[in-house]
């Protein structure tokens, strides 16, 4: 008799094209895989897979059987999501986080799913936005929070919040309280986001510029670091003023006026369309609502999800 398991297992050989994936995905030995694929293929009667140059591709019967494995695990998750209790999503979510939002609202985030979902882990990895796309497609990750959402087909996003980025410096520089322009500032270091990032590509185009200063452009990938660098007096930081609430109130940073202005950075929640879609869509619509009521006034969201193809948003490998 065909069980949810061996068709699980097959659908993972699929989609990540390898046994040793589909072990490392499932959280079991490549035998284990083999002996539940061979099992499944005695069932049916007919060959599934084929297992030439180690990569494992379905037959013509296994891509018809990938059909029918994708309705029934996303029925199931569908199932165990609407008429199970909340302790039915269990399993692992990882999590890939922009260091921006790990500043403001993703402590509550976590609040929400340890209340809403309590059988659920998080694994969160905090990175830039390139690598956080890279690997949510390479499917190490399935669910990301990063800027924009990659434009390769089989993605689902949609937005969570937009931050306006503020000029921030520590008293100490001593640009007082009157209208900072373009030429102060660029005889401190600027300090911002990491190279290969939107906001940094932006800072640069704004202080590159002949009749300023020659620039001198500190990129950093750790928030943190770049506060402290700021809070030091060793630069003007270029960031949301949003996640330095805290050094603002104390006196530590002060917001600089000034007519200069950068596009403020949208982040979405970003992942692979799958059939067991529901849970990560969950997880997903508890980001927006957090980033939606978030303290600071500059947190929007778009309370409908953005499903690039205007059916419902996906969600990779778990199960609800």
């Amino acid at each position: 008799m065909l069980d949810f398991r061996s068709i699980e297992t097959f659908l993972w050989v699929v989609k990540l094209g390898s046994f040793r994936g589909a072990a490392q995905r499932l959280n079991t030995t490549q035998p284990a895989i083999s002996q539940r694929i061979a099992q499944l293929e005695r069932e049916l009667g007919v060959k599934l897979l084929n297992r030439d140059h180690r990569v494992a591709s379905p037959t013509a019967s296994g891509r018809q059987m990938l059909v029918y494995a994708e309705k029934l695990i996303g029925l199931r998750a569908e199932m165990l999501a609407e008429v199970g209790d909340r302790s039915a999503m269990r399993g692992v979510l990882r999590l890939g986080v922009a260091e921006t939002i790990v500043h403001d609202w993703l402590p509550r985030l976590i609040k929400s799913v340890n209340e809403s979902y309590p059988n659920l882990s998080l694994e969160i990895e905090v990175d830039v936005t390139p690598n956080l796309h890279a690997r949510l497609l390479a499917q190490e990750i399935e669910l990301a929070f990063a800027l924009g959402s990659p434009t390769e087909s089989g993605i689902r996003s949609r937005v969570l919040c937009d931050y306006p980025i503020s000029f921030l410096a520590s008293p100490a520089l001593g640009f007082g309280k009157g209208i900072v322009t373009a030429e102060q500032m660029a005889r401190f270091p600027i300090i911002t986001f990491p190279r290969k990032t939107q906001p940094y590509d932006n800072v640069r185009s704004l202080f590159n510029r002949p009749h300023l200063p020659p620039m001198r452009l500190h990129a950093s990938a750790s928030l943190a670091t770049v506060i402290h660098m700021a809070i030091e007096g060793l630069g003007v930081a270029v960031i949301p003023a949003a996640i330095v609430a805290n050094e603002l109130a104390t006196g530590r940073l002060q917001e600089l006026k000034t007519d200069l202005r950068i596009p403020p950075l949208t982040f979405t929640a970003s992942w692979l369309s799958s059939p067991e879609m529901v849970a990560i869509e969950r997880v997903a619509e508890l980001a927006a609502r957090t980033a939606q009521t978030a303290s600071h006034p500059s947190a929007s969201v778009d309370a409908v999800a953005v499903a690039r193809d205007g059916q419902d948003a996906g969600v990779q490998g778990f199960q609800a």
